[in-house]
C-alpha cells in the first residue's frame, strides 16, 4: 500500500511540474508577443500584463484564443526576418562577390604581376562559370 501511495504521489508531482513548466512557456510567449506587437496600444499591453498577474491562467487562455492567430503571424514574421538577416550576414562574410568583381580583382593581380595570363584566364573562366 505504501509503494502505490508513493508511486501516485510521484505521478501527481510529475504531472503538476509538467503543467507548471508548460504554463511558464506560454506565459513568456505571451509576454514576448505583447511587446513584439507594434499595432497594440501601450495601455492595452499594460492591461494584458495586469490581468496576467492577477488572473494568470484565465488571461493566458483568453489571450491564446483571442490573439493566437496574430501571435503565430508575428512569430513567423520574426523568424523569417531573422533568417534573412542570417543569410545576409553569411553572404557578406563569405565574400560572395559578383563575377565582374572577381575578374576585376584578377585583372589587378595580373597587372601587378602577381599572377600570369594563364592563371588570369582560369580565374576568369571560373568566375563566368565556364
Amino acid at each position: 500500500m505504501d509503494f502505490w501511495d508513493n508511486f501516485w504521489s510521484f505521478v501527481w508531482i510529475f504531472f503538476w511540474s509538467f503543467a507548471f513548466i508548460a504554463y511558464l512557456f506560454a506565459l513568456f510567449a505571451i509576454i514576448g508577443d505583447l511587446f513584439r506587437d507594434h499595432q497594440l496600444n501601450g495601455w492595452w499591453k499594460a492591461v494584458w500584463i495586469i490581468f496576467l498577474v492577477f488572473l494568470p491562467f484565465l488571461t493566458a487562455l483568453i489571450y491564446l484564443i483571442a490573439r493566437g492567430d496574430g501571435m503565430a503571424k508575428r512569430s513567423a514574421k520574426q523568424a523569417s526576418e531573422a533568417q534573412a538577416a542570417t543569410e545576409a550576414y553569411i553572404r557578406q562574410t563569405a565574400g560572395g562577390a559578383s563575377p565582374s568583381d572577381e575578374i576585376a580583382k584578377a585583372k589587378a593581380l595580373l597587372d601587378a604581376g602577381t599572377i600570369n595570363a594563364q592563371e588570369y584566364e582560369a580565374i576568369k573562366a571560373k568566375a563566368l562559370g565556364a
